[in-house]
């Protein structure tokens, strides 16, 4: 029982001495941004967009290629894959990872080889 005491206030304690230190306020930073900062950051900014919506295109093809059936014949209105679901309901994962459902007059003959 001694023992369980000592590791439980050991634990209370080291848990509030990291709150405590986590808990730091750091000044703003007022200074100027030039003008060449800015362009990096908005390159870094636009780059990292790009970058999130290739990684949830990637995730959402790879979700629906394992969890829905591939529509074999058929391609989206720009050549893209199309999907059926649970539902019976036509799509395809568009360039930001959206699932874009489709009307059966919207899908495309893939040409034959």
């Amino acid at each position: 029982m001694k023992n369980l005491l000592k590791v439980g206030l050991l634990s209370a304690g080291l848990f509030a001495a990291v709150q405590c230190s986590a808990q730091e306020t750091h000044e703003p930073v007022t200074h100027k941004v030039g003008s060449a900062a800015k362009d990096v950051g908005h390159a870094t900014a636009t780059a990292a967009t790009a970058v999130g919506h290739k990684t949830a295109e990637l995730a959402a093809k790879g979700a629906a290629g394992v969890s829905d059936k591939r529509y074999d014949n058929k391609w989206g209105p720009h050549g893209e894959n199309v999907y059926i679901d649970k539902h019976n309901r036509n799509f395809y994962v568009d360039k930001r990872g959206h699932r874009n459902y489709l009307k059966k007059y919207q899908l495309r003959d893939k040409p034959s080889r």
